[in-house]
């Protein structure tokens, strides 16, 4: 299981520091994890797969893909849990309390917008 968390935590492009940070554990833990001189428990393999969408499956055993697909809806209400679970008012809470007050016409405007930077973004892509 050590090489898989340590796959995953590249895969997700977190140092080990920041990967015990977003499962508020020390990095020691995570380093024994990855040498293989521990293993997590399974309160935090559960933790693991709820944070960062892994399946159990691939985790425990190398089963299946690494990751759990998210419908929209879920991406949107875990990207919303976690703004909340900061307690700064941050940019992110101070943007979605403007898009909840935002009226129809100001939706409209909002798609125009957003439409023209993807285009935008593709073309400096290409």
């Amino acid at each position: 299981m050590g090489a898989r968390i340590k796959e995953l935590r590249k895969s997700l492009g977190l140092t080990q520091q920041e990967f015990a940070d977003r499962l508020k554990i020390k990095r020691g833990t995570v380093a024994q994890w990855e040498i293989e001189r521990n293993e997590p428990i399974d309160a935090v393999v559960n933790l693991i797969c709820r944070e960062f969408h892994v399946n159990e499956a691939w985790l425990r055993g190398g089963t299946g893909e690494m990751f759990i697909e998210q419908t929209r809806d879920e991406e949107i209400a875990a990207f919303i849990g976690k703004v909340q679970e900061n307690p700064d008012d941050t940019f992110k809470k101070q943007l979605i309390s403007v898009l909840a007050h935002l009226t129809e016409d100001q939706w409209v405007f909002l798609e125009q917008k957003a439409k023209e930077l993807v285009g935008e973004n593709e073309k400096a892509n290409q």
